[in-house]
């Protein structure tokens, strides 16, 4: 899954890029709210990280008008001002949720996980389909409780399609969320990372919706 981070410390993002990217996401980066607003608003991403304090355009200022302008992405509000009146003015402004500096990255990862579960309606902290299961937060897939490894992209395509569960996800949708935006993306990239995934995990998990993409069936419970 694509996140972006919103952070104009440079050493604090790259703190946060390298432990996303650890914990299997994929990770653009911006500095400034005037471009992380143009990011936002017209890039597919799973969550963005967004600091308040940054130059161009402050971070409530552009989370507000992700808001005025119906974007829906899960946003994950940092900052150094940490008052409790503060906090209710992010949240107010449409922040699903809030983690003041200094802040540990366990707590920032959980926290990630969790605005990206809720905003795909999910309650509980793994994911199931069938006999397969992630656990997000050891990125373990087992199937009938039988670990399976997969590559770092095959459990980004898999833990995509199982979050949006029951919903056909379009290939360019999944293209998006598998590579950041300045990587260079082959025509049949998605096509060859499902058919791994089938041999390592069963044909069955992923169906394919020919001319619409990709889906794995919600489970009935």
């Amino acid at each position: 899954m694509r996140i972006l981070v919103v952070e104009d410390d440079v050493k604090i993002a790259a703190d946060i890029a390298a432990t996303l990217e650890a914990a299997g996401y994929v990770v653009d980066r911006e500095t400034d709210g005037e471009e992380a607003w143009f990011r936002g608003d017209t890039e597919d991403y799973a969550a963005v990280v967004l600091d308040l304090g940054l130059p161009g355009m402050d971070g409530l200022a552009v989370l507000k008008r992700w808001r005025a302008e119906g974007r829906r992405l899960p946003v994950l509000v940092l900052s150094a001002r940490g008052t409790w009146s503060e906090r209710v003015e992010g949240i107010d402004a449409g922040a699903d949720d809030y983690l003041p500096k200094p802040f540990h990255m366990d707590e920032l990862l959980a926290r990630l996980r969790a605005v990206i579960r809720r905003s795909a309606g999910h309650a509980a902290p793994a994911l199931a389909a069938g006999p397969v299961r992630i656990d997000p937060r050891q990125m373990r897939v087992t199937v009938d409780g039988v670990p399976r490894a997969l590559s770092p992209q095959e459990y980004r395509l898999l833990a995509y399609l199982m979050l949006h569960a029951g919903r056909v996800v379009p290939q360019q949708e999944l293209a998006e969320h598998l590579q950041g935006a300045h990587d260079e993306r082959e025509s049949n990239a998605v096509e060859v990372l499902v058919g791994r995934v089938r041999r390592k995990l069963g044909a069955d998990i992923i169906e394919t919706r020919r001319g619409f993409g990709y889906l794995v069936a919600a489970d009935a419970s």
